[in-house]
């Protein structure tokens, strides 16, 4: 979920057995065993191109497919049948209904190596979350594009599996939009099961197609909120009062214009810059009581805001300060794996096609991919995709006009089929 950073910008924070003798029902990668032909050396991305060039027109098609059947989050059964089938198509087993709609499929190489899981989240994105509201549910955020994305990656490890060391594991999740899906998927045992030592993702950003933007030792902010409720016969303009003085703790404004987006995408890439510490909070009163919900970075902030409303509120007699739950983590990227990524796009792309991000980004928004990053190592990275010379409103998710340019789904697929075969070698890794 990357939401939209105007309204609403605050409300959030299969098993692929190949080998022989995999049984029924979850065979999570610990059934079956590694084929008995060759080692034929390690997966070169030129024959990674071959197969994408291949697949391309076809997953340009499946994308438009999921595409045209949004799904609401905890909804997803259509978009994991299509998942399903598209892998049962390529040969593979895969287990559905994981945490929900999800879908997990494991990918053993020809030989050993180390276990890299890859998360693809499938939900659309809710009515109330679009930028001015929506009708309906709609892929506005990127969701179709991240499981085309992933399919096309299983494909493509699939036909070069001969050359594929260790295991790959792929986590088709449901619910991001709702921060519910990754608890879920987590919480049926897939990490431990898989024992997936390192997880990647990416997701949709507005930088141009053809580049990404790496978050080594950033993410995203988690999520915290409050509520004050006041007591007596001017509680309601107390309280009105108390919201003006909270909103005053916010560091950070959501953008009102393109240009402020523009802005703000280029702050997030200066060293130490305008975005390396911020508040990004939103306080609304409604009769007696005063709603907060706020994100920060770096996380450990999160107690200093919580003092700093106690503070405000302790002025007004009565006042109750209430935090129903514990902050919803941020997303921290390590540094060090985030800096291996940039060097294998590099190496993928060239120099030019590799931003990197040094804050938080965008403050607004949140990921539940969090929750697998509090438990193992991995990446989260930005695939750009913005269209020459469209607005860019139109490669930032949760926009009505987002509307990503679909040659970055063949970039991300030659880009992360590489970087996987990478990781599950224990020399590259």
């Amino acid at each position: 979920m990357v939401k939209h950073p105007k309204e609403h910008a605050l409300a959030r924070r299969t098993v692929l057995a190949i080998g022989a003798g995999a049984g029924a029902g979850m065979v999570w990668g610990i059934a079956g065993r590694a084929a008995a032909d060759g080692f034929r050396g390690p997966v070169e991305q030129r024959a990674v191109d071959a197969e994408v060039a291949r697949l391309e027109r076809g997953l340009i098609e499946l994308r438009r497919d999921i595409h045209r059947h949004p799904e609401r989050p905890g909804q997803e059964q259509r978009t994991a049948a299509v998942v399903a089938g598209e892998l049962r198509a390529a040969g593979l087993e895969v287990t559905a209904g994981v945490g929900g709609n999800g879908v997990v499929a494991v990918l053993r190489g020809s030989r050993p190596g180390r276990t890299v899981a890859y998360r693809a989240d499938m939900d659309a994105v809710p009515p109330k979350d679009i930028v001015g509201g929506g009708p309906a549910a709609a892929h506005l955020c990127g969701h179709d594009i991240h499981t085309t994305v992933a399919i096309g990656v299983a494909k493509v490890l699939v036909r070069l599996r001969r050359q594929l060391s260790g295991t790959v594991v792929f986590l088709f999740q449901p619910a991001e939009e709702a921060l519910t899906g990754a608890r879920a998927v987590i919480d049926a045992g897939v990490l431990e099961r898989t024992r997936a030592e390192e997880i990647h993702a990416l997701h949709c950003g507005p930088f141009p197609v053809g580049q990404f933007a790496v978050t080594s030792g950033f993410g995203l902010p988690g999520q915290d909120r409050a509520e004050v409720t006041l007591t007596g016969p001017g509680a309601p303009d107390a309280a009105r009062r108390l919201a003006a003085e909270i909103g005053a703790l916010a560091t950070v404004a959501p953008p009102q214009t393109p240009a402020d987006i523009e802005r703000m995408i280029a702050d997030a890439q200066i060293p130490h810059g305008p975005l390396a510490r911020f508040v990004a909070l939103r306080a609304g009163a409604q009769e007696a009581k005063v709603g907060v919900s706020y994100r920060c970075w770096p996380q450990e902030r999160y107690e200093e805001v919580r003092e700093d409303i106690r503070r405000l509120a302790s002025s007004y007699p009565g006042a109750e300060v209430a935090f129903p739950a514990d902050p919803f983590p941020a997303m921290v990227c390590p540094e060090g794996d985030g800096d291996r990524l940039a060097r294998h796009l590099r190496r993928t792309l060239g120099r030019g096609a590799v931003n990197v991000l040094h804050s938080a980004f965008p403050p607004f928004s949140g990921e539940d991919f969090a929750l697998y990053l509090d438990r193992i190592p991995g990446t989260f990275t930005f695939l750009g995709v913005h269209a020459p010379g469209a607005p860019i409103t139109t490669a930032y998710p949760h926009y009505p006009d987002f509307a990503p340019d679909e040659r970055a789904i063949g970039v991300g697929v030659r880009t992360m089929a590489g970087w996987l075969a990478e990781r599950t070698d224990r020399r590259g890794a």
